[in-house]
């Protein structure tokens, strides 16, 4: 089977061009998670950034801070893993055709 260098360098050029636009609508994405029944919302960027936290006040109790870190530290991790989910299903469908040949490293090619 020959390959045809031309047409596969195209592809892996519209590959990379999707990848980056990908990348640039993830970054304008938010989602949001929470803990404790709502009392801390977290909102994370496709770009895995913490854009904002919500604390109700009925969670600030200062004899139990540890309760209100816990609760910060459920929401923002269930957040990031969102994010994650959200980044790695547009960057999978950017990859097209290569997504299911492992993506670039398929093609055998170190670091990808």
């Amino acid at each position: 089977m020959k390959m045809d260098v031309n047409k596969m360098m195209k592809q892996v050029q519209k590959m990379q061009a999707d990848m980056a636009k990908a990348q640039e609508e993830l970054a304008a994405e938010v989602v949001e998670a929470s803990a404790g029944g709502g009392m801390v919302t977290v909102k994370v960027s496709g770009a895995l950034e913490i854009v904002e936290i919500k604390i109700a006040p009925a969670a600030i109790d200062p004899d139990d801070a540890e309760m209100l870190e816990d609760l910060v530290l459920a929401a923002v991790n269930e957040g990031v893993r969102a994010a994650q989910a959200l980044a790695d299903s547009r960057m999978q469908g950017a990859m097209g055709p290569m997504a299911g040949m492992g993506g670039m490293g398929g093609l055998g090619l170190p670091g990808f």
